[in-house]
């Protein structure tokens, strides 16, 4: 695979299984991601390769859905999921997890995967023309926000 678009990583002091929990858990996703305000799965959950959620996304005044498709779901490891508009997709995203003697390191990260002809369309839906540098300013706010919340618990 590519580099990623947009990737960073934090400690936190929890165990790998907990931080697991707290990145398949939608409601948790959506309580500490920047442009993600809520979600919902389609398919039956636990998260497994194949399942479906739909996340409902905020960037100002612009408000947008998307459908994504769990790929990983390796607990205590990984999770990762595509996001898809229709037959289009738009992205890759990963959560991958390393236990430490503290806790655990979270490295989020995530592939753009839209075709060049979608890129003014996706520009002019969540009002982000820098969709690269938007993701790189949300993955570091997401991971500040899950150390939080891990922090707190």
């Amino acid at each position: 695979m590519v580099e990623p678009t947009a990737s960073a990583r934090v400690e936190l002091p929890v165990p790998a299984e907990r931080a697991y929990r707290m990145v398949t858990d939608l409601d948790t996703l959506a309580a500490v991601s920047a442009e993600v305000h809520a979600c919902e799965w389609l398919d039956e959950p636990p998260p497994r390769p194949g399942v479906r959620f739909r996340g409902f996304n905020r960037n100002g005044d612009r408000s947008w859905s998307t459908m994504a498709t769990v790929r990983v779901a390796d607990p205590e490891r990984c999770f990762a999921f595509d996001v898809d508009d229709g037959d289009t997709p738009v992205s890759h995203w990963r959560y991958e997890i390393h236990p430490t003697d503290t806790g655990c390191v979270v490295v989020e990260s995530t592939w753009d995967r839209r075709p060049e002809w979608y890129t003014p369309v996706s520009a002019e839906t969540t009002g982000e023309p820098e969709r690269g540098a938007a993701n790189q300013r949300n993955i570091e706010r997401t991971l500040r926000a899950l150390r939080a919340l891990s922090e707190r618990e």
